[in-house]
């Protein structure tokens, strides 16, 4: 069977799109409502033309319903889309990011940051929603959101973080009944 037939039968080919770039004034994002910058209408159109047909669902994440909404004009919202609690951490300046020593990828999936929400915590709240979906669906999200497919689709949490998610990059997944497959990762437009 073809992807999208596997889809079509138990399955879903979920579409994962990561907004676009966060006007974060340089500071973590996570749970800050943020707006993006402007998406090209060129990007649009290829990344349209990329997706297809498909239902398209989001983060309610300002950042992420803005770039559905130039991408698509419509969309549905999903709160367990929402990128990953960094607690105290949200709003300070990258460089300001406490180090954390020498951890395994998986200790780094694991960590909470003070009053948030480690990764894997993370993976857990996202799975239900990939579970739920069948055929082709659209994801607006977070580079977060994207890398919670990616672990689970994977079998590991700790090194889904080494993927590189860019700012209105596409990834896809398929969820069929026989298990999880990444058909790309991180593929750009413009």
């Amino acid at each position: 069977m073809t992807e999208p037939e596997e889809a079509e039968h138990g399955g879903a080919e979920i579409v994962l799109i990561r907004h676009a770039p966060a006007l974060d004034g340089g500071c973590m994002a996570g749970r800050r409502d943020v707006p993006c910058a402007p998406v090209d209408p060129g990007v649009a159109a290829a990344l349209r033309a990329a997706v297809g047909p498909a239902r398209v669902i989001a983060s309610p994440a300002r950042r992420c319903m803005e770039t559905a909404a130039a991408l698509f004009g419509r969309c549905e919202t999903d709160p367990r889309l929402w990128e990953q609690d960094f607690g105290l951490w949200e709003g300070i300046a990258y460089a300001d990011v406490p180090d954390l020593g020498a951890l395994s990828a998986e200790a780094l999936a694991r960590h909470c940051p003070p009053g948030g929400e480690s990764f894997t915590t993370l993976i857990d709240r996202v799975a239900p929603a990939f579970a739920e979906w069948s055929g082709r669906v659209a994801v607006v999200a977070h580079a977060g959101t994207v890398r919670a497919a990616l672990a689970l689709a994977t079998g590991s949490p700790g090194g889904a973080l080494a993927f590189q998610v860019a700012p209105l990059s596409l990834t896809r997944v398929l969820r069929a009944p026989g298990g999880w497959a990444v058909i790309e990762v991180n593929r750009r437009f413009g």
